[in-house]
């Protein structure tokens, strides 16, 4: 009845301020996490596109700037805005192809205007999270964070390797492996202050040896300028005439960011499940902030005509899960962190001297942890036969397609290179999977649209009979499904508002038989609190109980199951019932 993802190690939770030290300790590691990724992808992109160094130049100064005004929105709420914790935000490689083509096609401009029109398509995707939530599951999320992570780490392996030529061949793989070994064994082992900085202590080591083994290059740094903006004549504008390249495009960019929204639906759930001591259910409402907020990304990108701006799947639970702060604070001090590292190129240029063996060991680290998060929000919403084959198929097909040209040999094209992406393939599987299993279920259930009120439960009790007879359940299956599906009721009504029937808020219930159990949907708008916490967090009332409580103890009794998704302006609350006939 709750979901995973809480721990003890978490010293500061999201809500809870940590001292300004920690938070800014803790924040310029997240910071090491991401800006080297981030500046990498923008080049490679820029480069790989065919543009000059003053393109490369503004598109670096625009992305940091946007990454951290949003990583800090992210931290916050704000209106529909921000997920509540830190998410850190940045370029991410999902995009790199396609921007290439982009740039190649038509330039900054096509680009620009390609980002900009994806974007509203991501937006509605945060719109309509309440009417996919039957699709875009945990089960699904957690499957995709799973194949991110293995289509990754042949990155983290590939860096390892980045060794300049004059160097002894062991480089690499050594100074990974002290590094690897400093992190990981301070942070299972450290405590207090000692395991915040295990990470950092780790990178320096790491880049001690590097240095030792003649790996370490300091001329990046020496040449970066101290301080500077980039001309206004760099922004690239918007091709207010697109022409063929733009659509045929489109649907690629369109696709992909999509496919990215699954993505960073199962990063920002992960990422609620890290950030505290105790289990809790995962708050769609954040979800949908998050997911707002990684639109505006994506849409103040495509204005900047820089590589699309989003959620760094793998830093931001791993941040959390290595160093046991997850306080908001932090992400204040990330976001800032960017912005005055957009200003003042010396300092990140500082960063990007630590050699790539050391960032990849550092990357394994954040790889596992992504993982382990992926298979934390698997478990989430509960696994029967059914949903493992849907996880074991998809995560296989992705991992699987990751290493191979299949369709680039069979069509070619864009769509060939796009089809052989191992997360789209495994995202599209799970999704498919789930709306299979959804459409296939059988139809002997019903549905009922009333009002949230006292006077509806004759209603409410003829639906769930009627299911119950039509599946032929014995008299005690009825009652016990009559009744759950009464206390559902009487836990969703506000006990602090009277109101008429007629002026109570509209509520839908659906009915859906489910193996030997039926599954009862109530959907309504509801107050702040949730249901399954209360569930969860029972036992720890006071003994004398209030009438709510009552009802509450009586549907933990009647119902297997109960499952509350907030969403803006709606509330899901699905209740199951098992029987026999």
């Amino acid at each position: 009845m709750q979901a995973g993802g809480g721990n003890e190690a978490i010293r500061y939770e999201a809500d809870e301020p940590c001292p300004p030290l920690i938070a800014l300790s803790v924040g310029l590691q997240g910071v090491l996490l991401a800006l080297a990724p981030l500046v990498l992808i923008v080049a490679i992109t820029a480069k790989a596109g065919g543009q000059d160094d003053s393109y490369l130049t503004w598109a670096v100064f625009a992305a940091l700037i946007i990454a951290g005004v949003l990583t800090a929105l992210q931290a916050t709420r704000f209106w529909r805005l921000g997920a509540g914790h830190i998410l850190i935000m940045g370029t991410t490689p999902n995009f790199v192809a396609v921007s290439v083509l982009a740039l190649e096609g038509g330039g900054p401009s096509l680009l620009a205007t390609l980002i900009v029109v994806g974007s509203l398509f991501y937006l509605a995707l945060a719109i309509w999270l309440p009417l996919l939530r039957r699709i875009i599951t945990p089960v699904v999320s957690g499957t995709v964070l799973m194949v991110l992570a293995v289509t990754i780490l042949p990155i983290a392996l590939d860096r390892v390797q980045e060794v300049p030529a004059d160097v002894p061949g062991a480089t690499g793989p050594t100074v990974a492996i002290v590094t690897l070994a400093i992190a990981t064994a301070m942070a299972l082992r450290a405590s207090g202050g000692w395991r915040l900085w295990s990470p950092l202590i780790g990178i320096g080591v790491g880049t001690v040896v590097a240095a030792l083994f003649g790996a370490y290059d300091p001329q990046p740094l020496l040449d970066a300028s101290w301080a500077g903006i980039p001309g206004g004549s760099e922004f690239p504008g918007l091709d207010v005439t697109p022409g063929a390249e733009f659509w045929a495009l489109l649907p690629v960019f369109v696709v992909i960011i999509l496919v990215g929204g699954v993505k960073n639906i199962g990063d920002s759930v992960a990422m609620q499940g890290a950030s505290r001591r105790r289990p809790r259910v995962t708050d769609f409402r954040l979800v949908q902030g998050s997911l707002n907020t990684n639109g505006l990304g994506i849409f103040f990108s495509g204005l900047a005509g820089t590589p699309p701006t989003s959620v760094f799947s793998s830093t931001s639970v791993s941040l959390a899960s290595l160093t046991g702060v997850a306080s908001r604070n932090v992400g204040y001090v990330i976001g800032a962190a960017f912005v005055v590292l957009a200003l003042f190129p010396k300092l990140p240029a500082l960063i990007l001297t630590i050699p790539s063996p050391v960032m990849g060991a550092f990357l394994l680290t954040a790889i596992a942890l992504l993982f382990l998060g992926g298979v934390r929000t698997v478990a989430q919403g509960g696994l029967d036969a059914q949903k493992m084959l849907v996880v074991g198929i998809a995560f296989s097909l992705g991992a699987g397609m990751e290493t191979q040209t299949i369709f680039q040999d069979l069509i070619g094209g864009t769509w060939g290179k796009l089809l052989d992406n191992g997360l789209l393939i495994g995202a599209l599987a799970a999704v498919v999977m789930t709306l299979f299993l959804d459409l296939t279920n059988p139809r002997k259930g019903g549905r009922l649209q009333t009002k949230l009120h006292a006077a509806s439960l004759p209603e409410v009790d003829g639906l769930v009979r009627g299911v119950a007879g039509r599946l032929g359940w014995n008299e005690a299956s009825t009652e016990r499904m009559s009744a759950a599906a009464e206390e559902t009721l009487i836990s969703l009504i506000p006990e602090d508002e009277e109101v008429e029937a007629e002026d109570a808020p509209r509520l839908i219930i659906t009915a859906r038989p489910e193996g030997g159990a039926v599954e009862l949907e109530f959907l309504a708008v509801f107050d702040e609190e949730n249901i399954e916490d209360r569930l969860a967090y029972l036992e720890e009332e006071a003994e004398a109980l209030e009438e709510g409580a009552i009802s509450l103890r009586l549907l933990r009794h009647y119902a297997s199951s109960v499952h509350h998704q907030k969403y803006y302006g709606l509330d899901v609350v699905t209740v199951q019932v098992k029987g026999s006939r």
